[in-house]
């Protein structure tokens, strides 16, 4: 269903808001461009992650080498443990190189995704900030490729035969299309869900019941769907380290 459809389906409803609005208007170099919801969020987002990582950085620096962890530097070495166990599943002896690039997504995508909880409109609802990071994940790829295969990067584009040089570069492209997509699609579907759930129904459905709603569409699909888009991206990077 469109967004169009779902619009004209609610357009008895002042309360239905899912969509990106323009905060502050303002022009540079001629062009007018918007303070938007989204940029907002992602403020937000930077700097919890930021407080997050100062606190981590003091509580990792202050903690007894000679004694057993406890408390927030556990919770930080398990975390540390979960995520080198999953570029090692992909990656295996080559996840120290991109253990930082794939944990640094993994917190940002998790924390856009779990941003709804906060009142704020999911970032990674937004396409512009989904695109970025398939794009980021696909100048990687062709980094190792160029740097591991040298020209072979490029001549394995016309095998196993060279009428299929079209199709391969398409695909190619559309590998970070593809992740960037998956990840905006599922969590926009969530940001619906919730917006026609409190913009249509009676008040008394709206105390209680959106919470078990958002436990599914920030959480839990928050959290599977930012392991989809980090396990693709290494299969992506593990493919041209071959």
């Amino acid at each position: 269903m469109s967004l169009s459809i779902l619009a004209e389906s609610a357009a008895g409803s002042k309360n239905l808001d899912f969509m990106i609005h323009g905060l502050f208007k303002y022009k540079l170099f001629g062009q007018e461009l918007y303070l938007t919801t989204t940029t907002v969020s992602l403020l937000i987002v930077v700097l919890l992650i930021t407080v997050f990582a100062v606190f981590a950085n003091r509580a990792i620096k202050s903690a007894d080498p000679y004694n057993v962890p406890s408390g927030f530097v556990n919770f930080l070495e398990c975390g540390i443990e979960a995520l080198e166990g999953m570029t090692d599943t992909i990656l295996g002896a080559n996840k120290d190189r991109f253990l930082n690039y794939i944990g640094t997504i993994f917190i940002f995508i998790f924390v856009s995704n779990f941003s709804g909880l906060l009142g704020l409109r999911n970032p990674t609802a937004d396409y512009g900030v989904t695109f970025l990071l398939g794009f980021f994940t696909f100048l990687i790829v062709n980094f190792q490729g160029i740097k591991n295969r040298k020209l072979k990067h490029f001549t394995s584009l016309f095998e196993p035969i060279p009428l299929l040089f079209p199709i391969n570069v398409i695909g190619e492209i559309a590998n970070p299309i593809s992740i960037s997509l998956r990840l905006f699609a599922n969590v926009l579907s969530g940001v619906l869900i919730m917006g026609l759930w409190y913009g249509m129904m009676p008040i008394f459905l709206k105390i209680g019941v959106p919470s078990f709603l958002h436990l599914y569409t920030d959480v839990f699909s928050g959290a599977l769907q930012t392991y989809v888009f980090c396990m693709l991206s290494m299969v992506y990077i593990n493919d041209k380290l071959e």
